[in-house]
């Protein structure tokens, strides 16, 4: 099953706190199973570029299902995933996009954010999949 919209939400308002915590302004976006947008907020005052890039995130993460900082470390010039970041119709290579996996460690979802530093990115992502991995 996939992720559901309470989870989602729940995920968003962990990230929320987190940026709030972090006095960062983020675009915070969470997909389903099919790489679907389920929930998605952005911040007042939160980048308008890094909304498109929140989204692209999540979906990064559950295509390939893994953070999106691996997927980065991968697509480095002579890397076997080189050139990865322009297929479907444009993913994104540095942190802040993670995969959300239930209690049996099958992947629900992903949560993307962006708005900040990659490794505010990251910080807030993780927040926001702690908050429901392995519910």
């Amino acid at each position: 099953m996939g992720i559901t919209l309470q989870q989602a939400q729940a995920a968003i308002q962990a990230a929320h706190t987190k940026s709030l915590d972090l006095g960062v302004k983020m675009n915070i976006a969470v997909v389903d199973a099919g790489a679907n947008l389920t929930a998605f907020i952005r911040m007042d005052d939160a980048w308008l570029g890094s909304l498109d890039i929140s989204i692209k995130k999540a979906k990064t993460a559950r295509y390939f299902d893994m953070p999106t900082g691996a997927i980065g470390g991968l697509s480095q010039p002579g890397g076997p995933l080189f050139g990865i970041e322009h297929s479907n119709g444009g993913l994104i290579s540095f942190p802040g996009g993670i995969p959300i996996k239930d209690a049996d460690g099958h992947v629900i979802g992903a949560i993307g954010v962006s708005g900040s530093t990659v490794e505010d990115d990251h910080a807030v992502a993780e927040a926001g999949m702690k908050a429901i991995e392995n519910q």
